[in-house]
């Protein structure tokens, strides 16, 4: 076993790979082949063992921390692209959403899908709510879709712009509020309220018009960020933007990539962020003055999705 990384920087791109990174020096350590498909979704699991590639149609989860090409576990009941990927805080579960129209929810400690929840159109994002209660899903044909873990069941329907395909969704991490970032370049933006069930209320906060281009990515700054609260929204605009979420007014641009950018993950800290494009590049920048300090060069085709954990892994496993 070789000595893990405190940080752990994964992209993957058209060129059917996989690769590891040395977030500081920008070295490539390892290449994992991927031939079955493209991978549109990298996630890590809690623990920084995993990482788990959503590919067409499966997902699959290569372990960190060994140089084997070979995955350790194939989920394969999905039947088109699967577009989204996360884990459960404790890592014991993992959910998909996929163009097959459904959200799976998948125990990592047993063999198949647990559940299925259809939404009926193409599932291009899923969230799982901070309490770990509920997920969140959007669609091609604009439907957000909260469903209920507790009940089994949806609990909430929202569709902000009809026939707008909604392509990303972020919560913030004490669950005040959610962001919806669709194919017109628009974030809308709610309020979470509890009601005096378990349901959650939507509340609408804010419309923004926040690109030109469509709008691939959409992501809220993590706890450790506090006090501040950013949104960060990717775009086929080329940029980046970084936006105040106290009145929604843009704090930085983030120019550099030379084509589409397709994804982005803040560090623990939401000091810097990677992202990833198009222009076959994944680049490293600091917010506090909006330039790349890194670029990590090595995929050969469009570079469509990343993925970090440089924060500590959960108490004792």
């Amino acid at each position: 076993m070789s000595q893990q990384p405190s940080v752990i920087l994964a992209t993957a791109s058209y060129d059917h790979t996989i690769r590891f990174w040395e977030a500081k020096s920008g070295r490539c350590y390892r290449t994992i082949q991927y031939p079955d498909s493209q991978v549109n979704r990298l996630e890590i699991t809690p623990d920084k063992r995993f990482l788990a590639a959503a590919g067409n149609p499966h997902i699959r989860l290569f372990d960190v921390n060994s140089n084997s090409p070979q995955p350790v576990m194939s989920y394969d009941s999905h039947t088109n692209n699967v577009m989204a990927v996360g884990f459960q805080c404790d890592g014991n579960w993992m959910y998909s959403g996929s163009e097959d129209g459904t959200v799976k929810i998948w125990d990592l400690r047993a063999p198949g899908c647990q559940r299925e929840y259809e939404s009926r159109a193409a599932v291009n994002t899923v969230v799982l709510t901070p309490n770990q209660t509920e997920l969140i899903s959007g669609d091609q044909n604009g439907n957000i879709r909260v469903w209920d873990l507790t009940a089994n069941s949806c609990s909430c329907e929202l569709v902000p712009e009809v026939d707008t395909a909604v392509r990303s969704l972020t919560v913030m991490w004490d669950s005040s509020l959610v962001v919806a970032a669709n194919n017109h370049g628009t974030c809308y933006v709610w309020r979470l309220l509890r009601g005096t069930q378990t349901m959650t209320n939507f509340e609408p906060l804010h419309k923004l018009q926040a690109h030109k281009g469509y709008i691939l990515k959409c992501l809220l700054s993590p706890e450790f960020c506090e006090p501040h609260r950013y949104l960060a929204t990717a775009s086929s605009d080329h940029t980046v933007k970084i936006w105040n979420v106290d009145g929604f007014t843009l704090e930085k641009t983030l120019e550099g990539h030379q084509r589409w950018v397709w994804d982005c993950v803040f560090s623990v800290d939401g000091a810097y962020l990677i992202t990833a494009s198009s222009d076959t590049t994944a680049r490293l920048w600091n917010l506090s003055t909006g330039e790349d300090i890194r670029v990590y060069q090595g995929h050969h085709k469009a570079t469509i999705c990343c993925a970090l954990h440089d924060g500590a892994e959960p108490g004792p496993s």
